[in-house]
């Protein structure tokens, strides 16, 4: 409060907010953990996976007690966080972020941060907040390299003004393909509260209007300016209200395979991904075998076979989350 641009009003208005946190990873755990301390009045966090002891390198709400219990992330992140502050709200929701649970996660937040792991809930929480006029923070890290960019509807360009479509499976590095610096991560999750903090707050006017973007190895900091980008795009969300990854017309399909345990991941609409390409990323993490029709990587207990469209059958579970959580770890997009 003693903070001039915050003040009593400020901090006020932050107690009375209600944010939407998808993901609560690495990004996602340094942000919940920001907002409250910051005293931000009611947090849901939405994670569909649990922990493992390599997350513990980035991932800073959890402990290696956390990991032996075997807890879903959420959980194990809202039982911290109501030990840091026992007077905000905290909502902890085990879920996988898609088409169908969007709206539902969406009701009554004031805005929405981004700590997914994969451009399609990304995408996702574009269409919808473009479509309700909910401001978010799109934030990406991968090894020592992140970025920024805060969206107000209507007012600021928005991720498919950036980028008009999400990479293909395979094409983009992941944090267990290319590794990750943990200090990145709290660079830009703090990014991320930060402007959470000034729209939440009521300070909209004080946001970021560039995408920023840090490289930590290589001591090189960028900030892309985005005005006029909105008007000149052509963007199908801005402009002709297109949101097909809400309407359930883009993304992951899952299909359980009966008596095989194993699901189907199918993707409408999906460019073609190089096999080759996949292969020489996934090489050295597991054992990698393909030929022009498919590719097989067994990692983990896991067996993925890729084809060439980024369909991929999943064996070794029967639950679509994690089918999609080992999918995003070692395949991307």
């Amino acid at each position: 409060m003693r903070y001039p641009p915050l003040g009593e009003d400020g901090q006020r208005r932050l107690l009375e907010s209600r944010v939407l946190i998808c993901g609560c990873g690495a990004l996602g755990s340094v942000i919940a953990n920001t907002l409250a301390r910051s005293g931000v009045g009611r947090l849901r966090i939405v994670d569909r996976d649990f922990l493992e002891l390599n997350n513990l390198q980035r991932q800073v709400l959890y402990d290696e007690a956390d990991v032996a219990e075997g807890v879903p992330k959420a959980v194990a992140a809202g039982r911290r966080l109501k030990q840091i502050n026992s007077e905000i709200e905290i909502e902890a929701i085990v879920a996988d972020v898609n088409a169908e649970n969007i709206v539902a996660l969406l009701q009554d937040v004031d805005m929405v941060l981004d700590g997914a792991d994969n451009f399609e809930v990304r995408f996702l929480l574009n269409d919808a907040c473009l479509k309700f006029g909910i401001p978010w923070v799109y934030g990406g890290c991968i090894g020592a390299e992140g970025q920024s960019m805060t969206i107000i509807p209507g007012e600021t360009p928005c991720l498919r003004c950036l980028m008009r479509d999400a990479p293909p499976p395979g094409s983009s590095p992941t944090c267990d393909s290319a590794g990750i610096l943990a200090p990145i991560i709290n660079i830009i999750a703090s990014l991320e509260a930060n402007e959470a903090l000034k729209i939440l707050s009521g300070h909209p006017e004080a946001i970021s209007r560039d995408l920023t973007v840090f490289d930590i190895w290589d001591n090189r900091i960028r900030q892309v300016r985005l005005d006029g980008l909105k008007d000149s795009s052509d963007c199908p969300a801005c402009h002709q209200q297109e949101y097909p990854w809400l309407d359930g017309n883009r993304g992951s399909h899952a299909a359980v395979l009966c008596g095989r345990n194993a699901v189907q991941l199918s993707f409408p609409n999906q460019e073609p991904i190089s096999l080759d390409a996949l292969a020489k990323k996934l090489s050295g993490l597991g054992r990698v075998s393909n030929n022009e029709y498919l590719l097989r990587f067994e990692v983990d207990g896991f067996q993925l076979t890729v084809f060439p469209d980024g369909r991929a059958i999943v064996k070794g579970t029967e639950e679509e989350s994690e089918a999609r959580t080992v999918y995003a770890k070692y395949i991307g997009a």
